[in-house]
């Protein structure tokens, strides 16, 4: 086996791979080990999209100063596709799928929800009526019935059916815009519409792109990217940012709440189940049946002392954030959790669940319960499919905690968990963040702003995305945080490489005075928060979309999310879903870092346009570093290159503001927010 240490830099998991090695069991770190990545096709210059190919048009490699040949230079697809066309058709495909699952996954959140409106999904409710009522203004519904004086409060149900009807017709929009495309500044809304990439509805633009990438269609790289950009911000501005204010109206907006992560979580003596996926739907119940007293008690009666539910990749981001579940791990953990012997049950729904699961469950005792009839595993003795139904969720939660309760007794493997857990603070909404800036009544970003402007805060970085086996596991990740924090930039996150930060530490107030800057470590002392903002799960990549928008807003940092002093970044990324929150972030106007690898470097024409040419056009740009400490610094760079535009580059004396002062910042905050 490799060196541990070069596979991944958690403790709990080097512990799970030697027990996995001593045992006889293939992870994904094996296959990685024996598997190395097409060389082509890892730079996007493979097509296959027809029967005549598949077609390799790799870019020549050359010497510093020398030209290739010019028939190199001219390589091209049978049917005369240029590396340009073939690399782009492969970068959209990747926008297309991954906008594709996470407006997928909104569709089933709004169709639950008007189920919810009419009282025919069991074990659900609205539980935020003040983020309902936000929403419903966004969407124009009416939350009152009458007019002036006579004006009653709309049953919360009314207001919900009606906004869910609405939400739910925009998957299906034809023409116009999508709804949401108003939250984003005057000036980003402008140049969207200058460049006819706002999105119609959510459902045509997958499809459009998909069209546009069958062989013998869009054959014009700047076109392709065109319509991926436009698919991108379907997924961002509309399918994501739907899925998380439904969720949050159904199961409540977070706020900060204690949570702990790692393979520690789980108890030798508990039926143990992890739920890992993407949608909180059903675990959401399963929360709820895992307290019944009942349950409790027939888990007792097969010797176990109770359930501990544990969760694993966005899933588990959803339940710790809402209700403190604890987390397993994230993405390259599903394996290792199986390992431990002491998993009786892993409820799986949708993306980034390895088929490798049913193998290693079956040199165990665990179950692999699949519950979405879009994502199930073939045929295996250690898979069972119990279907989800949002008509009777609370019976099928408790269906399968009772599989897993069954499940406890025929343990077999010696059970090892590692004893590594880390306390975490997590729940960090945008209208969370604001209320901690102000308090209910004067919530605002402008406090945030004025960190920034004062030189207390450098600037906001967004660190997301997954976990990759090419890479050492979560160190990429930790290498960036930590050299951003210590530069007194503030970093908010989600998925997987927020997971990475909980392990290590950097999830909780204390984590300040370890790793960051001065008036960082000064800023989360204050106001009582971690340096790294645990922000929710990918989907909800919409919330730092939020919170970029609240700060142009509140006025003093420019009047578009380009001209803010931010960047973001995934230094793990693998998945497809990836690729399209990170086209919606550069044509939202932010400058966007990625590490491993990157599907476009086999055309340096479409490489060099993504990583300069955007810029001019949206504002913001893609990048790509495989060095984490690389990547770092140029977020850094960049950072200080919007302060020095917006002429905050110098540090300046700190004022005491006076009532009369305050209140001209809250008239010009209020001035801002009209704009």
């Amino acid at each position: 086996m490799a060196d541990l240490e070069k596979l991944t830099m958690d403790e709990a998991a080097q512990a799970m791979l030697k027990k996995a090695a001593a045992e006889g069991i293939e992870t994904i770190f094996d296959r990685a080990e024996k598997m190395k990545p097409c060389p082509i096709g890892i730079e996007g210059a493979c097509c296959r999209i027809c029967a005549q190919g598949p077609c390799r048009v790799p870019m020549p490699k050359k010497k510093a100063g020398e030209e290739a040949p010019a028939e190199k230079k001219a390589r091209m697809g049978l049917c005369g596709a240029t590396a340009e066309t073939i690399v782009a058709r492969n970068f959209a495909r990747m926008v297309a799928a991954g906008s594709a699952s996470h407006s997928d996954h909104s569709r089933g959140v709004a169709k639950l929800f008007i189920e919810v409106a009419q009282g025919k999904a069991q074990g659900y409710e609205l539980k935020d009526v003040t983020k309902l009522k936000a929403v419903a203004k966004d969407w124009d519904v009416a939350t009152t019935v009458g007019e002036g004086e006579d004006a009653k409060p709309r049953p919360k149900n009314e207001i919900a059916l009606e906004l869910g009807r609405k939400i739910l017709a925009e998957f299906g929009q034809q023409d116009g815009e999508i709804n949401y495309v108003k939250r984003a500044p005057k000036k980003r809304q402008e140049i969207w519409r200058k460049e006819g990439v706002v999105p119609r509805g959510v459902d045509i633009e997958v499809v459009e792109l998909m069209h546009r990438t069958h062989m013998g269609v869009d054959q014009d790289y700047k076109n392709l990217i065109k319509q991926s950009t436009r698919c991108a911000l379907a997924d961002g501005w509309s399918g994501s940012m739907i899925s998380t204010d439904l969720q949050d109206i159904m199961f409540g907006c977070p706020v900060p709440v204690a949570g702990e992560i790692n393979l520690g979580v789980l108890k030798e003596d508990h039926v143990n189940v992890i739920m890992h996926g993407h949608e909180p739907l059903l675990p959401e119940m399963l929360v709820v049946a895992s307290r019944e007293p009942e349950l409790i008690q027939y888990a007792q009666s097969k010797g176990a002392k109770g359930i501990q539910l544990a969760g694993m990749c966005c899933s588990a981001n959803e339940v710790m954030m809402r209700h403190g579940v604890p987390v397993a791990g994230n993405y390259l953990h599903q394996e290792l959790g199986i390992i431990t012997g002491a998993v009786d049950a892993m409820v799986i729904d949708v993306q980034c669940e390895m088929q490798s699961l049913a193998n290693v469950a079956a040199c165990y005792h665990t179950k692999v319960v699949t519950t979405d009839t879009r994502a199930k595993i073939e045929e295996h003795p250690s898979v069972v499919h119990i279907e989800f139904d949002e008509h009777h969720a609370l019976d099928v939660a408790r269906q399968v905690l009772r599989t897993a309760i069954d499940n406890f007794p025929n343990r077999r493997a010696p059970v090892m968990i590692p004893a590594a857990s880390t306390p975490t603070i997590v729940g960090f909404s945008y209208e969370t963040i604001r209320y901690l800036l102000g308090g209910s009544i004067r919530g605002t970003y402008y406090t945030l702003n004025d960190n920034v402007i004062g030189g207390r805060i450098r600037g906001v970085a967004g660190v997301v995305g997954c976990n990759n086996c090419r890479t050492t596991q979560d160190s990429s990740h930790m290498t960036v945080i930590t050299e951003l924090l210590k530069n007194d930039v503030i970093v908010l996150s989600t998925g997987c490489a927020a997971m990475a930060a909980g392990k290590y530490g950097l999830l909780t107030p204390e984590a300040a005075t370890k790793y960051c800057g001065p008036g960082l470590a000064e800023i989360c002392e204050t106001v009582g928060i971690p340096p790294v903002l645990h922000m929710g799960a990918c989907v909800d990549n919409s919330r730092i979309l939020m919170a970029a928008t609240a700060c142009v807003k509140a006025g003093g940092l420019g009047a578009d999310i380009s001209d803010l002093p931010a960047a973001g970044c995934a230094p793990e990324w693998m998945s497809e879903k990836a690729i399209a929150i990170g086209q919606y972030f550069v044509a939202s106007g932010v400058y966007t870092l990625f590490g491993v690898t990157f599907p476009t470097t086999g055309s340096e024409i479409l490489t060099d346009y993504l990583f300069k040419g955007l810029e001019d056009v949206y504002g913001g740009k893609w990048d790509f570093v495989a060095d984490p400490e690389e990547m770092a610094r140029r977020m850094i760079a960049h950072i200080d290159k919007k302060r020095a535009a917006l002429g905050i580059d110098k540090a300046r004396e700190r004022v005491l503001y006076d009532m009369a002062m305050r209140r001209e910042l809250e008239e010009a905050a209020r001035a801002a927010e009209e704009v």
